[in-house]
């Protein structure tokens, strides 16, 4: 399953520094606007613990982890939907992606300039977030003067759908943010292909400063995101970049010695498999140990055709153990001899954690 995820904000609030951080990764982040322009794209392993005890057990060949891809995408600015600062072709990229990483500065640092001279991490939040809206708008008036003309037709569906896009920009236009539409959960089907921004599913990093413990801008934003139900994740961007460049030993002395038990990009991307409401499963054979990712509630067969489409044509059966049994019992021979591996057919719902062997033919 191809994961990409956006990140976006101002110019000047830390998006390329997480960038570098995530990716170990060195490209321009520097102190003016528009210092990315082209959007970086790097695809990053997905922490997994699970991942290296099942390989501990098999002892395989190889051992593949689940990958996101990571697109950091230059900083939006007021006005970017009409076209301000290459807008449009900013706004371009952020249509590409499935998820939004929005970088939100609260630190202060006279050293950085920031694109309205003052520290305001709302006022920036609103900024990004309505060019997203007005983008949308723009969208959605177009698909309805589309739509209508086929709708004058006498054609069913267009009409249909002429009548609930125009519902959807009623709602857009009151400020309605398409994510927190009623209507897209029970009139998607005439909306998916419009690809809009504001549907995206959005998480929040505050970039904050490393030692500062009564962070006001923090406290300012996390309060606002209560309110309005939003998801923050504050983040030393500059530290966790500093982190990303130890090797693994260092990292980990470093990180005792700190008493931190988890790096923020770890957190960063287990929260984006969150936003994304996706799901792990292992294969584990002697040859290869592979994480893969699915969504939430995806049954067997879509999680075979995952591996290949062949295994989802074929379908027989999927032989299914828990990953708390397989380390207990030590693999697949002593789950089977406990009577912890069952088969399981193409409609069941794989769990997260499942190590499951495909049966097939074709």
């Amino acid at each position: 399953m191809n994961l990409k995820c956006g990140i976006v904000g101002l110019p000047n609030v830390g998006k390329s520094t997480l960038f570098n951080a995530l990716t170990s990764a060195s490209i321009d982040a520097q102190n003016f606007p528009f210092c990315t322009i082209e959007p970086n794209k790097r695809i990053v392993s997905v922490p997994d613990e699970r991942l290296e005890k099942i390989s501990n057990i098999i002892n395989p060949q190889s051992t593949l982890p689940a990958t996101i891809e990571f697109v950091d995408i230059a900083g939006l600015v007021k006005g970017a939907s009409k076209g301000e600062g290459l807008g449009n072709k900013f706004l371009s990229h952020i249509r590409e992606t499935q998820a939004i990483i929005h970088v939100i500065r609260c630190f202060d640092d006279s050293n950085v300039s920031h694109v309205d001279n003052k520290i305001d991490p709302i006022q920036d939040l609103q900024v990004v977030e309505t060019e997203l809206l007005l983008a949308d708008i723009e969208t959605v008036k177009t698909a309805k003067i589309k739509t209508e003309r086929i709708a004058n037709s006498g054609d069913k569906e267009a009409i249909k759908k002429y009548e609930n896009i125009c519902l959807l920009e009623n709602e857009l236009n009151k400020g309605v943010q398409g994510r927190d539409s009623s209507l897209f959960e029970v009139r998607k089907i005439y909306f998916k292909d419009l690809e809009l921004l504001t549907m995206k599913p959005c998480l929040y990093i505050a970039n904050i400063e490393e030692k500062n413990k009564n962070n006001f801008h923090l406290q300012k934003l996390e309060g606002y995101a209560k309110l309005n139900k939003l998801k923050i994740l504050p983040l030393c961007n500059q530290f966790e970049a500093e982190i990303a460049e130890l090797n693994e030993k260092e990292d980990l002395l470093f990180l005792k010695d700190l008493g931190v038990e988890e790096i923020g990009l770890n957190k960063l991307i287990h929260k984006s498999y969150e936003l994304l409401d996706l799901v792990t499963f292992f294969s584990a054979e002697p040859n290869e140990v592979r994480a893969w990712t699915i969504k939430h509630g995806a049954t067997a067969g879509k999680a075979a055709r995952e591996i290949h489409t062949d295994f989802e044509k074929g379908f027989i059966s999927a032989d299914i153990m828990t990953y708390e049994d397989f380390l207990k019992y030590k693999g697949e021979v002593g789950a089977r001899s406990a009577g912890k591996l069952r088969s399981e057919g193409s409609d069941y719902q794989v769990k997260d954690g499942d190590i499951i062997h495909f049966r097939f033919n074709v």
